[in-house]
C-alpha cells in the first residue's frame, strides 16, 4: 500500500511490535479487518505513524476462520474501539480485551452473519430485540443514575449518555453511540470507483471535501496517478474553505452552550457568510462536487473570492476580540474538561483536540498531500488541554486558513484540472486528509473487476469520541454540554 512500510506479522508478534513502535516515538492510527478471499479467514491491517515525513507502518495479520488474536488495547488503548468494532462487524475475536462489550451493534442485535463479511448482502435488514445494556455496578445508595438521550432537545444527533453522579459531581460517564449507524463502509462494496467519490462526500455532511479528497487520493495512489498542479492547489482551496465554515460554526455553537446568545448569533452569521461564499465559488454551500478522481471535476469561480475572504477575516477579528472580552463566556471554558497530554496520546485524540493538549501533529504538514508541500500551513498549539485551549486552537487555525488561502489565490497556477484514472484490478491504496476535526484515513481495496472490494474509513470523530469520556470524570453536570461542544465532534462522523 502506498506510503507505507508493510510487514506481515503473526498474531503472537503483535504486542512486541506495538511496544517497539511506542518506544520509538510512534503511534497507532487505526486497525481494520477485510476478507481478501471470501472463503478464508480475515486479514487484519494495523496502521501506525512513525513520525513526520516518515512512511506509515502497515502490519498485515492473516487469521484462520475463528482464530483469536491478542488484544492490543492494553498496550495502545486507542485500539480498544477498533478491536470492538471488528468484533461486532467482522466477527474477529480478541483475547484479553479490557472492555469486551458491544460497541457498534447494541445488545439484542444478532445478525445471522457479521455485517462486513462478504457473504452478507449490503441491503440486508438487521433484526434486533430489546435487551438490557451493560452498566457498571454501583454500590452506594447516594449515587444517582441519569440516562440522557438518545433523543435530545434541539437538533442534536442521536446518542445516549449515562451519568453516575452525586449532587453535581460526575463520578462516571459512559457514552452509547451508533444508534443510527449507516453501514457506509459496507455500502462501498462492489461500487465503481467514480461513484465512490459521491458516497465519500456523504459520509459526513460537514466534511464533504475532506472525505472525497482522502478517498480520491487512495484511488490515485492505487493507480499511480499524478494529479495536475492546478488541481492540487484547487483541492487545498476547497479544503481550507471547508475548515473555515466548520470552525465558525464551532465558535457559534460553543457560545450557545455558555448561553452567550449574541455570540452564538454572530458566529453562525459568519458561518452563513462563509457558506454563501462556498456556493459562489463551487455551486455548493458544502463544496460538494468539487473533488474528482484524478483532480477536480470543474474549475472554481474565484472572482472576488479574495475580497470576500478579507471582509470575512476582518469580521472574525472583531468577533474574536468581543469573545476575549466576555468574561462570562471565558469563565465557563477555562479549566473545563482538561485533557492531559499523555491521555490525549494514549487514547487517540486528533486534530484541534490533541493540539490543544500539546501534541504537535497535523497531516497537512507532517505527511503533505494535495499542494500542502507548497502551501505549508501554520499549525497552532496550546498546552492547557481545556475547553478554552480547544477553542483557541480553532480560532488560530481560522487565521492560518485565511493566510493560506490568500497565498493560494494570489499564486494559483494555470494548467489542466484532471487526468484520466483507471484503477487496476486488485489494487489498494491509502489516502489521508487533515479535516477540521482531525486526521481522516481511507484504505481502499479493489477487486479483480476494478470495483471497490473494501473501504475502511478512520474518521476523526470516531477517535475523539473515544477520548471524550476521559475529560468527564470528576467534573460537574452544568459543564457537560460546554465540554462536549468544545470537542466539536459529530456523531454522524462516528456512526459512519
Amino acid at each position: 500500500m502506498n506510503g507505507t512500510l508493510a510487514k506481515d506479522l503473526a498474531p503472537d508478534g503483535l504486542k512486541d511490535a506495538c511496544r517497539a513502535l511506542l518506544a520509538g516515538g510512534g503511534r497507532m492510527q487505526m486497525a481494520y479487518a477485510w476478507f481478501p478471499n471470501p472463503a478464508s479467514g480475515p486479514e487484519l491491517r494495523y496502521l501506525a505513524s512513525s513520525g513526520a515525513r516518515r512512511p506509515f507502518t502497515l502490519w498485515r495479520v492473516r487469521l484462520a476462520n475463528g482464530e483469536a488474536v491478542p488484544s492490543l488495547a492494553g498496550v495502545s488503548p486507542l485500539l480498544g474501539w477498533y478491536e470492538r468494532e471488528m468484533t461486532d462487524l467482522a466477527g474477529v475475536r480478541f483475547a484479553g480485551h479490557p472492555e469486551p462489550y458491544r460497541l457498534v451493534l447494541h445488545e439484542g442485535a444478532e445478525p445471522e452473519a457479521p455485517p462486513l463479511r462478504p457473504s452478507r448482502a449490503p441491503q440486508r435488514t438487521l433484526v434486533a430485540q430489546p435487551a438490557e445494556r451493560w452498566i457498571p455496578p454501583v454500590e452506594s445508595s447516594q449515587v444517582q443514575l441519569l440516562p440522557f438521550g438518545p433523543v435530545r432537545a434541539d437538533v442534536f444527533e442521536s446518542g445516549q449518555f449515562l451519568f453516575h453522579y452525586i449532587g453535581e459531581r460526575i463520578l462516571h460517564y459512559q457514552p452509547r453511540l451508533f444508534f443510527k449507524h449507516r453501514g457506509m463502509e459496507k455500502r462501498f462494496e462492489s461500487v465503481a470507483p467514480v461513484l465512490g467519490v459521491i458516497l465519500a462526500e456523504r459520509v459526513s455532511g460537514v466534511g464533504s471535501v475532506a472525505h472525497a479528497l482522502a478517498f480520491a487520493q487512495a484511488l490515485e495512489a492505487a493507480a499511480g496517478c499524478e494529479v495536475p498542479r492546478r488541481a492540487r492547489w484547487l483541492r487545498v482551496i476547497a479544503a481550507e474553505l471547508e475548515r473555515i465554515y466548520n470552525h465558525l460554526h464551532y465558535l457559534g455553537h460553543l457560545c450557545h452552550t455558555t448561553t452567550l446568545k449574541v455570540g452564538e448569533a454572530e458566529g453562525k452569521l459568519l458561518e452563513e457568510r462563509a457558506k454563501q461564499l462556498n456556493a459562489l465559488v463551487s455551486g455548493s454551500r458544502f463544496l460538494r462536487g468539487v473533488v474528482g478522481l484524478g483532480g477536480v471535476r470543474r474549475d472554481l469561480n474565484l472572482e472576488g473570492a479574495a475580497d470576500a475572504l478579507n471582509s470575512l477575516r476582518a469580521e472574525l477579528e472583531r468577533y474574536e476580540a468581543l469573545l476575549e472580552r466576555t468574561h462570562s463566556h471565558l469563565d465557563r471554558l477555562i479549566t473545563t474538561g482538561p485533557l492531559p497530554r499523555q491521555t490525549a496520546f494514549d487514547q487517540g485524540a486528533t486534530g484541534p483536540v490533541e493540539r490543544a493538549s500539546g501534541l504537535d501533529r497535523d497531516l497537512r504538514r507532517d505527511h503533505p498531500y494535495a499542494a500542502y508541500d507548497e502551501l505549508q500551513p501554520v499549525v497552532p498549539l496550546r498546552e492547557e488541554g481545556d475547553a478554552y485551549a480547544r477553542a483557541r486552537v480553532r480560532i488560530d487555525e481560522l487565521h492560518a486558513s485565511f493566510g493560506l488561502l490568500a497565498h493560494a489565490l494570489r499564486e494559483l497556477p494555470s494548467g489542466p484540472l484532471a487526468v484520466p484514472l483507471e484503477p487496476g484490478a486488485g489494487g489498494e491504496g491509502l489516502g489521508w486528509t487533515e479535516t477540521p476535526r482531525g486526521s481522516l484515513y481511507y484504505a481502499v481495496h479493489l477487486d479483480e473487476r476494478g470495483r471497490l472490494a473494501r473501504v475502511k474509513i478512520k474518521s476523526p470523530s470516531f477517535s475523539n469520541w473515544r477520548v471524550f469520556p476521559h475529560t468527564m470524570h470528576d467534573t460537574n453536570m452544568m459543564d457537560y454540554l460546554i465540554n462536549e461542544a468544545s470537542f466539536g465532534s459529530t456523531i454522524a462522523g462516528c456512526d459512519r
